[in-house]
């Protein structure tokens, strides 16, 4: 019987390099792949939670506007001269939110069509200095409205439907005549330190 030739002493070198290669190898491709895992959960993290503070921490959209007058109320809803425009695709919307509003008693002053070339993106109250308590509260009847005060020089409240609106508020939800009006955090207390108006919207 003859006993087997013994294994090369090169050959069992190669084999165990190789071996060794492909263990650091596979330990190299694991942790790159658990890298990519927790840096995706960083990042996507980091993108939510910036989204939902930017939400907190700009009163109003990030848009200036005027304190209330001082002492000022919610302004009984028939004494608001209101006129809603359409900025939206929509057929009809301004029509639909016009008639909600005249039936929760508003003094309204026409329908029409936002004359802007691009759909609004979100709903709008426009007002002037003559007219900022009323601007105010008609606000309250929306969710997601942005106050603006233009160069307009009457009491005349605009409300531009933008694409984002969906519906009134609950009334019960909304405005209680009589009840102070509260600033929005980082309003102007002098309305007329205000410069460079936008222009008041012509329908």
């Amino acid at each position: 019987m003859t006993n087997p030739e013994p294994l090369d002493e090169r050959e069992a070198r190669r084999q165990f390099v190789r071996r060794r290669q492909k263990m650091v190898f596979t330990i190299a491709v694991c942790a790159l792949v658990v890298i990519m895992i927790v840096a995706s959960l960083v990042i996507f993290g980091t993108v939510g939670r910036s989204t939902k503070e930017s939400k907190v921490v700009k009163p109003n959209y990030g848009v200036s506007l005027p304190c209330p007058p001082q002492d000022s109320k919610l302004v009984n809803h028939p004494d608001i001269r209101i006129r809603v425009l359409n900025g939206t695709s929509k057929s009809g919307l301004g029509t639909a939110v016009a008639a909600a509003l005249r039936n929760r008693g508003f003094n309204m002053q026409g329908v029409g069509d936002y004359p802007n070339k691009t759909e609004t993106a979100r709903t709008e109250i426009r007002f002037g200095i003559q007219g900022i308590d009323r601007g105010y509260t008609v606000a309250t009847q929306f969710n997601d409205a942005i106050m603006i005060m233009d160069d307009r020089s009457d009491d005349l409240v605009d409300v531009i439907i933008g694409a984002t609106f969906n519906d009134l508020n609950d009334e019960d939800k909304s405005s209680t005549v009589g009840k102070d009006i509260e600033g929005i955090k980082g309003c102007v207390a002098d309305p007329a330190s205000m410069k460079d108006l936008p222009k008041a919207p012509k329908a």
